[in-house]
């Protein structure tokens, strides 16, 4: 039996994060015990339930080794809210900049996002047949009978041309035509404002009071049958969704699936010795996030959000700070260390062919909507991987990213003037490889390459 999202086994999230990424077994193992201990969460007594905090985790490891795929791809397995931010771009109370709080904020308008796209799946139905009759009738005005002098001296139920048309547009025979549609919007379109207060939280709560103010008015628009039937169906989501629910559904969706991905906190890590004007800066903003990871109450538009079961996840490089330089307080909230292991080239061989979403098929695949087809030996992709490692090696260490230039720089003729040669096939073979990039290794000079 194929197993539900809260029901998923340790090994087989794992096993699905082996689909998308190569190796970094210790770091799978750790996100995959984390979401299997919050369905152990909710199968204890309630009494006992608020007392399991989520086992954080702090990744370490250089940039392009998979620490932000990992999240990603739990955060899209389980259907969570996933948010990622850079804890670089935040800075402490009294500076300008964003408020750690917005983090929460942002957050929930994600949980927003899964959750009318749930609900729209579960009244699809009844939103399609609505927008179908609102489409019959700007195209067959309702009517009951057709009177004698259209007919030639009897009296015809309207009903049956309006049935004609429903086939029509069923079939998509219609789906060309031009209609004159009417769409509901805000007047004068929606209203950003300048920040007022320096309070994110103030700023958010005046926005979106001046949003409910404004009313709303329809504008009329041309618009083919195929377009006007995706408005009208999102419109009609709209209106069958409960929008009273769906605050509550938002604070328990956040407070109980959300994972946060605090990339960079290496940045505002205070190197030992430190002692200058930026370094209190950075240990400022640690403290204020400090709360948040903690588990505190946060306002948002949907209500108050507990933060204290929400998973997060750090990461960073620490090529010159270390974890040890993070404040006491905030290392104790991250006690899941993962160190991720450089990519060698046996990994990049493996990037390029094994992952569900590999790079060989990706760009086959591209080429193919040319009509070009690409055939990849297995020496042209020991080749690459070859020399994505060893460019890695001379430059920057940018992992498996790396494998993006080395790739383009590879096909950028055959992707120029893939259109002039529809219907060919092109043998990438190691000769291939060698020809196109011969001298970028050799080449001290590498800036060009660098991403």
């Amino acid at each position: 039996m194929t197993s539900t999202k809260t029901e998923r086994t340790p090994r087989e999230t794992v096993d699905f994060l082996d689909r998308y990424i190569v190796g970094q077994a210790a770091a799978k193992k750790s996100v995959a015990i984390a979401l299997r201990n919050r369905w152990r969460r909710m199968m204890v007594s309630e009494d006992l339930r608020e007392e399991i905090s989520p086992k954080n985790i702090i990744m370490i490891g250089p940039t392009g080794v998979g620490k932000t795929e990992i999240a990603r791809r739990i955060a899209k397995l389980e259907g969570a809210p996933f948010l990622k931010v850079e804890a670089s771009k935040f800075t402490e109370v009294g500076y300008v900049g964003r408020d750690v709080e917005s983090i929460i904020r942002d957050l929930a308008e994600i949980a927003l996002g899964l959750i009318k796209t749930e609900k729209a799946e579960g009244v699809k139905e009844k939103a399609e047949a609505a927008a179908e009759e609102r489409l019959l009738d700007l195209l067959v005005p309702p009517q009951q009978f057709i009177p004698p002098e259209k007919t030639g001296g009897e009296f015809r139920d309207g009903s049956a041309l309006r049935e004609s048309f429903r086939r029509k547009l069923q079939s998509g025979e219609l789906d060309h035509r031009e209609l004159e549609i009417q769409v509901e919007r805000p007047i004068g379109g929606t209203i950003e404002l300048m920040p007022l207060t320096g309070n994110d939280s103030m700023d958010m709560n005046l926005q979106d009071m001046m949003s409910r103010l404004i009313p709303r008015q329809s504008k009329k628009r041309k618009a083919t049958v195929e377009e006007a039937r995706k408005l009208f169906t999102a419109e009609e989501s709209e209106r069958l969704i409960n929008q009273e629910e769906l605050g509550f559904e938002v604070v328990t969706r956040v407070e109980n699936s959300g994972i946060v991905f605090l990339d960079e906190i290496d940045k505002i890590a205070t190197k030992a010795g430190g002692g200058n004007q930026g370094e209190v800066s950075r240990e400022g903003v640690q403290r204020d996030l400090l709360p948040i990871v903690e588990g505190s109450r946060v306002n948002t538009k949907y209500g108050p959000i507990n933060t204290d079961h929400i998973l997060f996840i750090a990461a960073g490089a620490f090529h010159v700070a270390k974890p040890s330089d993070l404040i006491p307080e905030l290392q104790g909230r991250f006690p899941i260390r993962v160190e991720l292991e450089s990519l060698k080239k046996e990994d990049f061989v493996r990037i390029l062919r094994e992952p569900q979403n590999n790079l060989v098929l990706q760009y086959s695949e591209l080429m193919k909507t040319e009509g070009v087809s690409l055939e990849f030996t297995d020496e042209a992709v020991e080749e690459l991987a070859a020399l994505a490692t060893e460019v890695n090696e001379e430059t920057e260490n940018i992992g498996a990213r790396r494998l993006h230039a080395v790739m383009e720089k590879l096909l950028e003729e055959v992707s120029f003037s893939a259109p002039e040669i529809s219907g060919q096939t092109i043998q990438i073979t190691k000769e291939y490889v060698s020809q196109r990039l011969q001298g970028i290794v050799g080449d001290r000079d590498l800036s060009r390459f660098i991403l």
